[in-house]
């Protein structure tokens, strides 16, 4: 990935799709630390790496290792201390959006009006972040966490509104999600093309990073976009 092109490289040892067994901090250590050291060694200092956990105790241990980004799904809401260990590390922060936790995400999900409620529970973490010391502060707005194809879409409509309310730059993930498969009739192999789109759509509407699964081709498709998009 990094020799394709990638600016981050997100490790994760635990699934956070819908319905995902939650797995204890040990293990989750265990899976990711050898891992981050690792690609420590052999990653050019250009290329960062992102420790992707809601775990206080995970971040710190990946930090100490050489990370330099938390990608927290949670934004500091099921560990409240890992904005703070991102801060007295001086890591940048990702702070997504979800409600309640990955396995029982999918359950009761309700909004009223998805851009406006996403953007105010965003905008109560980023100033978590700030009161924490964080930096470096990123928001995700959590496309496929806990949410329907219709508040996918319509976050994705609305990235301008959002980044501009909330101020901070926004990293968006659209890479194979279900709500890509169910608009294309297309399993998780097959979503590049549906990929590619969203992805488009996002950079056009200010995203500033973008989480793939295929950084090559998803480069080109960058080029592309951000061509249509610079002044």
């Amino acid at each position: 990935m990094a020799g394709e092109g990638a600016d981050w490289i997100d490790v994760g040892g635990e699934s956070t799709r819908p319905g995902a067994t939650p797995v204890l901090e040990a293990e989750e250590c265990a899976r990711i630390l050898p891992v981050i050291a690792g690609l420590r060694a052999r990653l050019s200092a250009a290329t960062r790496i992102s420790i992707d956990t809601y775990k206080s105790g995970t971040a710190r241990a990946a930090v100490a290792l050489g990370a330099t980004v938390v990608n927290d799904v949670s934004g500091g809401l099921l560990d409240p201390a890992i904005l703070a260990v991102a801060a007295q590390a001086g890591a940048a922060i990702v702070l997504g959006h979800l409600r309640g936790a990955p396995a029982t995400m999918m359950e009761g999900i309700a909004f009223s009006d998805v851009v406006a409620e996403v953007g105010a529970e965003l905008a109560d973490r980023v100033r978590a972040a700030r009161r924490a010391g964080c930096g470096e502060i990123w928001a995700d707005p959590g496309l496929g966490f806990g949410k329907r194809i219709e508040h996918n879409l319509a976050l994705l409509r609305a990235l301008p509104a959002l980044g501009a309310r909330l101020g901070v730059p926004l990293l968006v993930g659209v890479s194979k999600k279900a709500f890509i498969g169910q608009l294309t009739d297309k399993p998780p192999g097959e979503r590049q093309f549906g990929t590619a789109a969203a992805v488009t759509v996002a950079v056009l509407g200010g995203a500033a990073a973008v989480r793939v699964h295929d950084v090559g081709p998803t480069r080109d498709v960058l080029a592309v976009a951000n061509a249509l998009v610079r002044d």
